[in-house]
């Protein structure tokens, strides 16, 4: 790929990482960011698995966000890893998804390092975004 392609896509999906960040998320962008972080995983985190989708855009960021902000009960940590974008920190978060097909954007709420609960995209695509934060928040409930 080139440089110019590179940073095109670096500064093209800046805004939709940082809107992430800006609500206290945590991007893992490397394999070793993912193995240090699960490596001592402990109490809740929510995973959130970023995309340049459309979905991603209009509803599983704000829905996650916006879950968060709205509900008494939230996890322990917050991180995310951008699928199509880090792909060897995604793919390395992903083997913690046991027997859970890839999607992307989806997010995992992990038990220390189990995931107690799971929405992938065919739960965020054409949903609104109140029903995914209700799913998030349901979950929070639960599990936090």
């Amino acid at each position: 790929m080139s440089m110019a392609y590179e940073e095109y896509m670096r500064q093209m999906v800046k805004p939709m990482r940082e809107e992430l960040t800006r609500a206290g998320f945590k991007e893992l962008l490397t394999v070793d960011d993912v193995e240090a972080f699960m490596g001592n995983a402990e109490g809740t985190t929510l995973v959130v698995v970023n995309s340049v989708c459309g979905c991603a855009a209009g509803l599983a960021r704000p829905s996650a966000t916006q879950a968060i902000l709205r509900n008494e009960k939230k996890p322990d940590h917050l991180v995310t890893v951008f699928a199509g974008q880090d792909k060897e920190a995604t793919a390395k978060m992903r083997e913690y998804f046991t027997d859970i097909e890839p999607s992307s954007p989806s997010m995992a709420l992990l038990k220390g390092k189990e995931v107690v609960h799971f929405i992938p995209r065919h739960d965020i695509e054409g949903q609104p975004m109140e029903a995914i934060m209700d799913n998030l928040t349901s979950a929070f409930d639960a599990h936090c």
